[in-house]
């Protein structure tokens, strides 16, 4: 008897395409982004009653200062639970006007404050069921550009065999999940794109500072998604981020899994539900779009 596919899990990822102040001036907030995200999630709150996580990365920051921020909760008020964690971050500040309505401050000073934000519902019908299993994923590095965050609405029907691909790159998974196998699979091409890169800038007499930023401006997502989705069999739905800004939605070639997007001057916005963005951007139904079966929505820095 054949089971039929339900659409677990959801995604939700934002990128701003303007800098906070902008945001701060038009909308009075500089937290613009995370409003929105908290939206996305709640009117997709029917995907996922297991737990909930977001990840944020700040765009430009100087080497030093953290850039990336993470949360996830478990349980049925997740989504609640990871954004009362966040508004924590600035409740000491909430009525110093010169402090929370300053966008480069808030950026420099509180974390979440990014302009790249993901966000991810769990629905665990597959794996155990601990914080440790919730989305997103990291992938950490010294080099911003190795540094990797994913989520995703995925089931790979083959994960022993992509485990056994995993061990001939050389690589140790800490567990069997196809989590585990998705991630470590885009960062083993992500790695092997900043090497061959650093290998091309060095050559050209680059100093290492510089090549960090080439590298950055340089990346070939398309080729990384490719090569890495190259053995997957399965549906799913994939978000992610790099560590320097670049993100992606990619969705498997038979479409199992659902991707819409809408786009603007101001922002791009992918989620797993058309009627999310429609109401949380309160514009028409058509001006969202669907990401095709098979292909891959990528938001360069």
């Amino acid at each position: 008897m054949s089971e039929a596919i339900k659409h677990e899990c959801g995604i939700a990822l934002i990128r701003l395409l303007k800098p906070l102040s902008f945001y701060q001036e038009k909308y009075g907030t500089a937290l613009y982004g995370l409003n929105k995200l908290y939206l996305l999630m709640e009117k997709q709150h029917n995907r996922g009653q297991d737990g909930a996580g977001i990840a944020t990365i700040k765009l430009d920051v100087t080497p030093g200062n953290r850039y990336i921020s993470r949360y996830r909760a478990m349980g049925s008020t997740a989504v609640s639970e990871v954004f009362e964690h966040v508004q924590k971050k600035f409740a000491d500040i909430q009525n110093i006007p010169e402090l929370f309505q300053n966008a480069e401050w808030l950026k420099e000073n509180i974390s979440f404050t990014g302009e790249v934000l993901m966000g991810h519902l769990r629905y665990g019908t597959h794996g155990k069921n601990s914080v440790e299993n919730c989305h997103p994923f990291l992938r950490q590095n010294n080099w911003m550009s190795r540094n990797l965050v994913i989520a995703g609405n995925f089931n790979m029907t083959n994960v022993d065999e992509l485990l056994e691909q995993l061990f001939e790159l050389g690589q140790h998974p800490k567990e069997r999940a196809d989590t585990v196998t998705v991630l470590e699979k885009i960062g083993h091409f992500l790695d092997d794109e900043n090497q061959v890169l650093f290998d091309h800038f060095k050559s050209e007499g680059h100093s290492n500072a510089e090549i960090s930023r080439l590298i950055a401006d340089n990346i070939d997502v398309a080729k990384i998604l490719k090569r890495s989705a190259k053995t997957w069999d399965g549906g799913y739905t994939i978000e992610g981020i790099f560590g320097h800004g670049d993100a992606f939605v990619m969705r498997d070639p038979a479409g199992i899994r659902p991707a819409y997007y809408y786009q603007d001057d101001e922002v791009v916005v992918v989620t797993s539900e058309r009627p999310a963005i429609q109401t949380a951007f309160n514009i028409p139904i058509e001006a969202v779009k669907e990401i095709k079966p098979g292909h891959a929505l990528i938001i360069k820095k």
